[in-house]
């Protein structure tokens, strides 16, 4: 589960970065480009991404044999 917290909060952050400096303009030729909606949606998943790989590195892993 540890994994799989940190691949998707990697992901998120990944796509959330692209979206935000799309939403900025910095990142030109799509329809989101310059949009203040991509930049706040990417923000947002800026935000989840980066507390899901919190977690899932500050996860213990409780319960399994060392």
């Amino acid at each position: 589960m540890r994994r799989l917290f940190v691949g998707i909060g990697i992901l998120a952050l990944l796509v959330g970065l692209v979206w935000t400096l799309q939403g900025t303009d910095v990142l030109q030729g799509s329809f989101m480009s310059g949009n203040s909606f991509w930049l706040a949606v990417g923000v947002v998943l800026l935000v989840v991404g980066a507390g899901l790989t919190a977690v899932g590195a500050r996860s213990s892993g409780a319960g399994k044999a060392a």
